[in-house]
């Protein structure tokens, strides 16, 4: 019997998604070699701008299908968004009238720059894979970003026909978009495949705990708004006690017992399989092929004693942060490995030292509520930067001001680009800027969207940064003053960087700094969350899976940081403001 239904008829098209951190790589991975291992062609296709497919398999990709040493039949790819884009930007130009200047290309380029090319060019690549371009594959396999940015991939086959059908006259802040229009069949065909159970089966992970399966029932929701209802159920990480005197062992499996009966009926209605928590790290082809294989046993060896780190604790961040008396506090990492609760700490933590606080997120997946609860504390503000609410504002104040002065014809044509998909990006960038500048006099703690999605906000802050600057003079006095300049600086902004102690994570965070320095900000400090090794467990599962925390922390410490905080594993994750401030006291 197979550990996944799907496996026993499954589908061309498997689609992976889920909240951050609940294991869509490893079991799509997983699903991928099982198929390859009878004799199938495979392609094992990441959409998320932080992929980490290659650690996982092993394996140096790129956009273009790669056999996987090891495992015949299986090829797998990144679709890398900046090469997408590229692509798309000499496609357009490539159109352009022989007579075009070069100040006229270079016009085209700059509009080319921004987050939305980036989205439209990968998002026409990921269309291809369903219409044709990897025919010689017997299934392809998708493993997606965290939720929000999958749910605006999956939406936009939808968005763009409708925009292209409705946009007569060719405008799009995409700017000339024929290499767009003539891809309309196709954009039709996506859908069309992406909504046929026949061929595409949409697979929701989850972890047997109450965030992740509340967004896995938002997305499944908003999947089926999209068409999408072709879906199935994927809960990750069960965990059965060995142990019946293990009191965080069985505290941990009786939070997983209650989160997955409370399960929404829109969820608990689906097809479902449980996949159980294993003794190891989802890392390397012998480990991704144990998923879907092995017996869940624990090993019952004896294993060494547990270490307890030696890192500073939340209060002292906290105490660190505070002192500044204002600034702006980014948390970022990987999905799942606990931003939204950190952020929420750091900012319950500031506020009760009698600081004013704006705490907010950029997530599209908006988990902050849920994190915050509804009490309320002085000082302490919380709200979210909404898409749709920041779109109409948007699109109100073009409006009133580029359309003020239009004829009728001219209004509509605005209206028009401003029907593009690509406005939301556009809209969400500007309520960034607005909240990044609020830190000049108080505090603002920014949670963000996992890596992929803050990669692409912080490459719009960065585009907008080169076409306000490029005619400047930079000795000229009262200088702007952009969103990029701020987060470059360290006296005004500080980026706390979080991973949980596991290998995967901790190279993540790793990479997700590269791109930091090279955009040059510098993170103030890691965070390590979720470490088990101190609550004194003697469950051999759990303590085979958490003896390889002092590696990670040395690694962190050693390659990464000098600053390095931790955070226990609590077997009742924190819920509502109290618990928040707790956390941030703990010593």
């Amino acid at each position: 019997m197979e550990r996944l239904t799907l496996l026993n008829r499954p589908n061309r098209h498997l689609f992976f998604t889920g909240k951050g951190g609940v294991g869509k790589t490893s079991l799509s991975c997983a699903v991928a070699i099982a198929l390859a291992d009878r004799g199938l062609k495979v392609l094992l296709v990441s959409t998320d701008p932080a992929s980490n497919l290659d650690e996982m398999l092993g394996t140096t990709l790129t956009d273009e299908p790669r056999s996987v040493p090891g495992i015949p039949g299986l090829s797998a790819m990144n679709i890398d968004p900046e090469t997408a884009a590229e692509d798309y930007r000499n496609r357009v130009l490539e159109q352009m009238a022989p007579s075009a200047s070069a100040s006229d290309k270079a016009t085209v380029r700059e509009q080319l720059s921004g987050a939305c090319t980036t989205e439209i060019a990968a998002f026409d690549e990921f269309v291809g894979l369903l219409t044709g371009d990897a025919s010689d594959f017997d299934h392809i396999i998708f493993d997606t970003a965290p939720t929000g940015h999958t749910l605006r991939l999956l939406s936009l086959p939808k968005a763009w026909t409708g925009f292209l059908e409705a946009n007569e006259r060719g405008a799009s802040c995409l700017g000339p978009h024929s290499g767009l229009k003539m891809q309309e069949t196709r954009f039709r065909a996506a859908l069309d495949c992406l909504a046929d159970p026949a061929r595409t089966a949409i697979v929701l992970v989850t972890r047997p705990d109450r965030g992740a399966i509340r967004e896995a029932a938002r997305t499944a929701g908003e999947l089926a708004e999209l068409g999408l209802s072709n879906q199935m159920l994927a809960v990750n990480g069960r965990f059965t006690p060995t142990e019946p005197e293990d009191r965080i062992a069985i505290a941990f499996a009786a939070e997983q017992t209650s989160a997955l009966s409370e399960m929404p009926a829109s969820l608990a209605g689906l097809p479902r399989d449980e996949i159980p928590l294993l003794p190891f790290d989802m890392v390397g082809l012998p480990a991704l092929r144990a998923l879907l294989s092995t017996p869940s046993a624990p090993p019952m060896q004896d294993l060494p004693p547990l270490a307890t780190p030696d890192l500073p604790r939340l209060s002292t961040l906290v105490d660190e942060i505070a002192a500044s008396g204002k600034g702006l506090v980014m948390v970022m990492g990987k999905g799942g490995v606990g931003k939204t609760t950190i952020a929420a700490a750091l900012a319950a933590g500031i506020a009760a030292k009698g600081h004013s606080v704006h705490l907010t997120t950029t997530d599209p997946a908006a988990h902050l509520s849920f994190v915050v609860g509804a009490e309320t504390m002085p000082g302490l503000t919380v709200d979210r930067i909404d898409p749709e609410v920041e779109t109409e504002r948007y699109i109100a104040k073009i409006m009133s001001t580029r359309g003020r002065d239009l004829d009728e014809e001219g209004k509509a044509l605005l209206r028009e680009d401003l029907a593009s998909p690509c406005t939301e990006e556009v809209a969400v960038f500007h309520a960034f800027s607005r909240v990044v500048g609020e830190a000049r006099g108080n505090f603002v703690v920014i949670d963000t969207a996992p890596t992929g999605h803050t990669l692409l906000l912080l490459d719009a802050t960065g585009a907008y940064h080169r076409q306000m600057t490029r005619h400047l003079d930079p000795d000229a006095p009262g200088r702007m003053v952009t969103p990029l300049m701020r987060l470059q600086d360290p006296d005004y902004t500080k980026v706390i960087l979080v991973t949980l102690p596991e290998t995967t994570p901790v190279s993540e965070a790793g990479a997700l700094q590269d791109d930091l320095r090279r955009a040059h900000i510098e993170p103030y400090g890691w965070v390590i969350n979720k470490s088990m090794a101190i609550t004194g467990t003697c469950d051999p599962l759990l303590r085979s899976r958490i003896t390889g925390e002092a590696s990670q922390i040395a690694r962190v410490r050693e390659h990464f940081a000098s600053r390095v905080y931790g955070v226990d594993f609590r077997a009742h994750p924190p819920r509502g403001l109290s618990d928040l401030r707790q956390m941030a006291r703990e010593t």
